[in-house]
């Protein structure tokens, strides 16, 4: 059985985390799935659930390659730990929140690799942003202005409820 990294993308405040979460509750029960949380230098909030790490033990990881996928965004370092990549090769299918800028990198390095696009209308974003109060998600005009430039496989539009939505990305994920 092939397994699959899904690289799950999109602008801030499209509600990629929330997604996940109900997608990983739907799944709960079936072993294949996989949801493994990100290292990001910042601590977890109720908005994001990552693993803590230091600038240091990042910096060290990246230049050791003891990450399967890294990047810099929004002034952190953010990084997927080098078991996603066993598991993916062990048949699971590998579910995580990455940034834009990683997923020709992924594709290159992985030999199956599905993009899930997340996204909303700006005003959606900018709202969902500015609700959160997290003065490390830095400007929000500069986060509504990156550009997406990826081709996805399934493209979520979030705008109604957030069970609707997961309801298509758990269908997208069954179909592996």
């Amino acid at each position: 059985m092939a397994g699959c990294l899904v690289l799950v993308v999109g602008p801030s405040g499209a509600g990629k985390d929330t997604l996940l979460r109900l997608a990983r509750a739907a799944l709960a029960d079936d072993p294949r799935y996989v949801f493994p949380r990100r290292l990001v230098t910042r601590p977890p909030s109720a908005d994001e659930d990552n693993d803590e790490i230091d600038e240091a033990a990042f910096t060290e990881g990246c230049a050791a390659g003891r990450f399967t996928l890294s990047w810099r965004a929004h002034g952190l370092g953010y990084a997927l730990p080098e078991a996603v990549g066993r598991r993916v090769a062990d048949g699971h299918v590998v579910v995580c929140n990455v940034s834009r800028r990683v997923v020709a990198r992924a594709r290159a390095a992985c030999p199956r690799v599905s993009v899930v696009e997340i996204t909303a209308p700006a005003e959606i974003l900018a709202r969902r942003i500015a609700a959160r109060g997290r003065a490390q998600d830095g400007d929000l005009a500069a986060r509504l202005a990156r550009e997406g430039g990826v081709t996805a496989d399934l493209t979520i539009l979030n705008t109604g409820s957030a069970e609707a939505a997961a309801g298509r990305l758990v269908a997208h994920l069954r179909a592996f």
